[in-house]
């Protein structure tokens, strides 16, 4: 028996599908040793050996492994080919008790050991990944301890400190810090920008007598541009706007040429994340969620269960020789020889610290169209495989042509010579815009695609109108997921790995919040990235964030000690943190608000759910909601008055959790009751006639709905809020003749199966 280990249960799942008999597949569940939670874990007098230890849940896992392997002929390493999955082979050897840390680095561990790496989950790669294993690759393994020495090393020693000066359960990171000082700048920059009136004149032409209209902008007065903030106020524009009406025009000179426009490349793993946020609101952890699933594998039905795009994790835009003949032929199948290229497209990575060993994200199979397998997949991974595909598919077709003219026209007869500006473009030739063209961050005041009359230099034109339009300057953009990662990205802060648990994490320590789907930071943001900012500037600076970086990277390649890398920074860095514990003082804020307990100011303090009043006394526990919160519980304890435990029967309590407020039952910790405080809107459930209907707020773009209180014993949703009985009922009669779901999915399967059969 030939034993095969890989990390996820779903990939071992997949590849189990390709091999014969002779092989078993397992899977490791992911890591299966870390630094121990407990403690800092790594001996920083002892060139910062790290102590791990095997996961409790582990266990069990190890002792199943460790009875197959002294079965096994040999024992095959199948996790990712990324740093992370280098290191979790590496700790499965030792795990296993197949070789220890000096038989690795000697190349002397159990001659049974073998390591595969394979860049997609499909028949042929597995196969051709078995003829050809390696060793395990010690300086990826390293750059991977070294990262996660210097990041345990950030976080359990600068933590503390922001426990001891804020307040409990912060925590600080060499990249979450820095997502977090780039927001609160942002949001700083936002508060600040004071906007500028600024006017536009705009005319709208018509050749004459013929009614084609198009409209032009004025962009000269005599020799001189009109710069975006020349004309100020109203006043100016209107009198513009009067010399203009008076004037007769002619078209002073026309320019033809012709533009063409190249694709974007294949997919990486951050432009990935953006692009998916951009064109369906996808959250990075969302987008790497999906990506994952089709990446492990899908089940095809009759197809079987394939993986259906290569690894996720990278930062290279390569494409193997085998898939770029591949994409070539299902261009020429599904859109002509005249949208494939001669010879292949390359693209140059310019993203700082890029890895080019591995190949950008794909379909594994090209000739898969998305509308061919859809029917098999979930409504989001049809949408970010559709957008993977495109995306591989169109960077290997032809270039977009585009004809473009600018008219310049003229006024005549006037003292001055005022120019107007009309520029258009029409697709001569779609090439890859057929099939994608990539979304923006920002809009543009690029020249709009549509045509314009057939004119001639000195013809006279007619302006139908003339119009003064008013314009304010807008502050710089809110970071979404998608221009907060091309921002870390550009700068060289992260990997491809980091991005997604990045975002999640400053949103999970309360540092941030979403606002339709924009970040903003919150008190406790602006107070932690402040502290970080004055008294550790280092380490939430950019530049030495990106620099790290660049050393683990050098770490992977061989180039320089690991050792010493984490020397060169723990030393300073904790010579720095000793001084700032004596000099910096714990956070303090006096409120106007007199302690009933000895009549001093309150003290306003940070705790999880948020600030709280507490009594000026450091021996007086006493505590109270802040006089905003305590007037929310009133209004919340009215609404609620009369809602019964749902465990005892007894009276509920307002309480304040993570997520907001909720009703908790008086007998705690005796009884453990809780219920959600429902915005409900009058009426009972049509449909079960036992609970509420009641207002709820969607996930994804916290769109309004309304269902009842029950769900998911009871299923009534609608989209509308009713007015009336009358309505609700029309509503529900609506909900209950309307197929559902798994129904449409059925319908769906069988019509997919009939077409194959024909």
């Amino acid at each position: 028996m030939k034993l095969i280990i890989v990390e996820s249960p779903t990939k071992a799942k997949t590849i189990s599908r390709f091999l014969g008999n002779e092989f078993k597949v397992e899977s490791s569940y992911g890591h299966v040793r870390d630094l121990p939670k407990s403690k800092l874990g790594i001996d920083v007098e002892n060139n910062f050996k790290p102590n791990y230890a095997i996961y409790p849940k582990a266990k069990p896992l190890i002792k199943e492994l460790k009875s197959l392997t002294q079965k096994a002929k040999e024992i095959i390493l199948a996790t990712d080919e990324d740093r992370e999955g280098e290191a979790i082979s590496w700790h499965l050897v030792q795990a296993l008790d197949l070789g220890d840390e000096k038989s690795i680095a000697h190349k002397k561990l159990d001659p049974r050991v073998k390591r595969i790496v394979f860049h997609e989950i499909t028949q042929s790669a597995i196969e051709e990944a078995l003829k050809s294993p390696r060793l395990l690759e010690l300086n990826l393994i390293n750059s991977q301890q070294a990262r996660r020495i210097v990041d345990r090393l950030v976080g359990y020693e600068l933590s503390p400190f922001l426990w001891r000066k804020i307040r409990y359960g912060l925590s600080a990171g060499r990249v979450q810090s820095v997502a977090v000082r780039l927001i609160v700048e942002r949001e700083r920059e936002i508060k600040k920008f004071i906007k500028e009136e600024y006017w536009s004149i705009e005319g709208k032409f018509d050749k004459k007598n013929e009614k084609q209209y198009f409209p032009a902008k004025l962009q000269k007065i005599n020799d001189k541009t009109l710069g975006k903030l020349e004309i100020k106020n109203e006043n100016q524009a209107k009198q513009l706007t009067a010399i203009l009406e008076k004037a007769n025009y002619q078209i002073s000179g026309i320019e033809k040429k012709e533009i063409k426009k190249n694709p974007a490349p294949p997919f990486t793993t951050s432009t990935l994340q953006q692009e998916a946020f951009r064109k369906f609101g996808f959250s990075a952890k969302q987008t790497m969620m999906i990506a994952q699933q089709l990446y492990e594998g899908i089940d095809l039905g009759p197809l079987g269960t394939q993986g259906l795009i290569t690894y996720m994790r990278t930062d290279s835009l390569n494409l193997a020789q085998s898939a770029l003949a591949q994409i070539r032929e299902s261009i020429k199948n599904n859109f002509g020889s005249e949208y494939a290229l001669a010879e292949p497209r390359y693209f140059a990575n310019k993203s700082k610290g890029a890895q080019e060993a591995h190949e950008a994200i794909r379909p594994s199979d090209a000739t898969k169209h998305p509308s061919e397998i859809s029917t098999y997949l979930s409504r989001e991974q049809a949408k970010l495989y559709g957008l993977i595909w495109k995306r591989a598919v169109a960077c290997q077709m032809a270039q977009a042509i585009f004809d473009q003219t600018s008219i310049d026209i003229k006024s005549i007869d006037l003292k001055d010579e005022y120019i107007f500006r009309a520029a258009g473009q029409i697709v001569k030739f779609d090439g890859f815009i057929k099939v994608y063209t990539e979304g923006l961050d920002e809009k543009t005041e690029d020249e709009s695609i549509m045509s314009l009359p057939k004119l001639m230099e000195g013809e006279k034109i007619k302006a139908e109108e003339i119009n003064a339009l008013q314009h304010f300057t807008e502050p710089p953009g809110r970071y979404t997921d998608a221009t907060l990662i091309k921002t870390l990205e550009s700068n060289g802060v992260g990997r491809p790995s980091t991005y997604a648990p990045t975002l999640a994490t400053i949103q999970e320590r309360g540092y941030v919040e979403k606002i339709e789907k924009k970040y903003h930071p919150t008190e406790i943001g602006y107070l932690t990235n402040d502290m970080l900012v004055e008294n550790f500037p280092e380490i939430i600076d950019i530049n030495f964030t990106s620099h790290i970086e660049e050393e683990f990277d050098q770490i992977a390649d061989g180039k320089i000690n690991w050792v010493e890398v984490c020397r060169e920074f723990y030393g300073p860095f904790k010579k720095h943190l000793i001084e700032k514990e004596e000099t910096v003082k714990k956070y303090a804020e006096i409120s106007d608000t007199p302690c009933p307990h000895c009549g001093k100011p309150m003290i306003i303090k940070f705790g999880r759910m948020g600030k709280f009043l507490a009594c000026p006394d450091p021996e007086n526990k006493f505590t109270m909601p802040m006089p905003e919160e305590a007037a929310k519980i009133k209004e919340l304890q009215k609404k609620t008055k009369g809602e019964k435990c749902p465990l005892c029967g007894g009276e509920m309590k307002i309480k304040r959790g993570r997520f907001g407020f909720f009703l908790g039952c008086k007998k705690y910790p005796e009884c453990k009751g809780i219920s959600k405080i429902w915005n409900r809107i009058g009426f009972k459930c049509p449909h079960c006639k036992i609970g509420d209907v009641v207002e709820r707020k969607s996930r994804g773009r916290g769109k309004l709905f309304y269902s009842c209180n029950r769900y998911p014993e009871c299923t009534f949703i609608t989209n509308k809020k009713p007015e009336n009985q009358k309505e609700l009922e029309d509503l529900y009669l609506t909900w209950k003749d309307k197929p559902k779901t798994e129904d449409k999915k059925k319908n769906k399967i069988k019509k997919f199966d009939k077409k194959k059969k024909s």
